[in-house]
């Protein structure tokens, strides 16, 4: 069985490698994720969502913005963002799809039940 990629030239290989790390964090994961469930939060919503201080969550969605993951909205002294790149929920659900189904297989290899992913 032959697999088709989509070939990335060399030039292009250090900016997928930057946005893979800018993922790559599970606290920037979890804002991506309360945004794309909400649409569109201030600052203030997702710290308190997230339960992180307002300073981490502020370099959090500044890179997320620096990377064009998520655009930013200001009204007055808060800025409201929002997750832009489609691509990005595409990802989320293939690689959390895939999580599950290796949860599943293992857990069933145990002879245990798997614990279902919560929402």
């Amino acid at each position: 069985m032959t697999k088709q990629y989509a070939l990335v030239p060399d030039a292009l290989l250090d900016r997928v490698a930057q946005r893979f790390r800018v993922l790559g964090d599970a606290s920037r994961l979890a804002i991506v994720r309360l945004l794309l469930e909400r649409d569109e939060l201030s600052v203030g919503e997702v710290v308190d969502e997230v339960g992180m201080s307002q300073a981490n969550v502020s370099k959090h969605l500044r890179l997320l913005f620096d990377a064009g993951i998520v655009s930013r909205r200001r009204e007055g002294t808060s800025a409201y963002y929002s997750v832009v790149d489609d691509s990005v929920a595409q990802l989320c659900s293939l690689v959390c799809d895939r999580i599950e189904a290796q949860v599943q297989l293992e857990a069933e290899a145990l002879g245990r039940p798997a614990a279902r992913a919560s929402g």
